[in-house]
């Protein structure tokens, strides 16, 4: 997960959660002593692990043998603990490049749900780009392939709505980031046959809570969460801060899951994608996949917690 430096404004948490709908203890799936929490994909009803893992700044590291080589560790902790989603671009330098490698290292990948996205403005270039990444990826066909950040998204989704047809793709989707382009985000889920949407949200970030996140459930569209811990400012903000003891209610015992558990148990969600460099952030991150999920009510608690701090 990425702990890095960062400050935010503090704003009010203190809001309904009776409004998002959320739903009881059945909402979500447990496999006890056998895997992960996971969620289905609505479209297929094919299920996820709720936690998967990012790419962008921590798997960007160039020719560097060394740092290549512990990757491939941060992956084999990732899959070793029951993750599946691995999510990047070709914004992030060189990051798919370095996924490839880390997989070709592995004996045991098969849990793989492979997921990239076409970042371009040129949608002649699109087709191009995308078969450069499962080349880099070195995979027969991705699962999920998104545009990323709305970028030339009406050339670039009538290609992934082709590639779908022809079984070059899984399943298709739009991403953005930063909390923003949610107005656009949301014409286009009321719109367009989508099976996956990916935003920003967190225990700071909750404007996806007003539209998009009901929408979603809607429309039968799977989310996946970027940025959970604000791209490491919980960590600096909370991390020095007590957990608190009722955290045990609902299985969580650090801040990471403490963060990541507050995201995915909204029902809404599908899986979250923290990104990391490190073994030992690898496994707490999957830590958050197993055991309880907190209710509404601890949910609530979570926010207060935090606002009071």
């Amino acid at each position: 997960m990425t702990r890095g430096k960062g400050r935010f404004s503090r704003r009010s948490l203190l809001v309904s959660l009776a409004a998002l709908g959320l739903a009881a203890a059945g909402s979500r799936r447990v496999l006890a002593g056998a895997g992960p929490l996971t969620r289905a994909i609505p479209s297929s009803g094919e299920v996820l692990p709720v936690i998967g893992m990012g790419s962008w700044i921590t798997f960007d590291v160039g020719g560097d043998q060394a740092a290549r080589a512990q990757r491939a560790e941060v992956l084999r902790a990732f899959f070793g603990a029951g993750g599946a989603m691995i999510d990047s671009s070709p914004m992030y330098g060189t990051s798919e490049e370095v996924i490839g490698d880390a997989l070709a290292r592995l004996d045991d990948k098969a849990a793989l749900f492979s997921a990239t996205k076409v970042w371009t403005p040129s949608a002649r270039r699109g087709p191009e780009q995308m078969e450069e990444s499962r080349r880099l990826w070195d995979v027969e066909r991705f699962d999920l392939l998104q545009v990323h950040n709305l970028v030339e998204w009406e050339g670039h989704l009538e290609t992934l709505k082709a590639w779908k047809t022809a079984g070059r793709v899984r399943y298709l989707g739009i991403t953005t980031s930063h909390g923003r382009r949610h107005a656009a985000l949301e014409r286009l889920m009321k719109t367009e046959p989508l099976d996956f949407v990916q935003f920003t949200y967190n225990l700071v970030d909750r404007e996806a809570e007003r539209r998009l996140l009901p929408l979603a459930a809607e429309r039968g569209l799977a989310v996946i969460v970027n940025r959970p811990f604000r791209r490491g400012a919980l960590f600096d903000a909370f991390a020095r801060k007590p957990l608190p003891a009722w955290a045990s209610e609902f299985d969580c015992g650090n801040w990471a899951q403490f963060f990541l558990k507050f995201v995915v148990s909204h029902p809404a969600v599908t899986c979250a994608i923290p990104a990391t460099s490190r073994v030992d952030h690898m496994r707490e991150n999957m830590g958050a996949a197993y055991g309880r999920l907190p209710d509404p009510e601890l949910r609530q608690r979570m926010l207060r917690y935090v606002e009071d701090l």
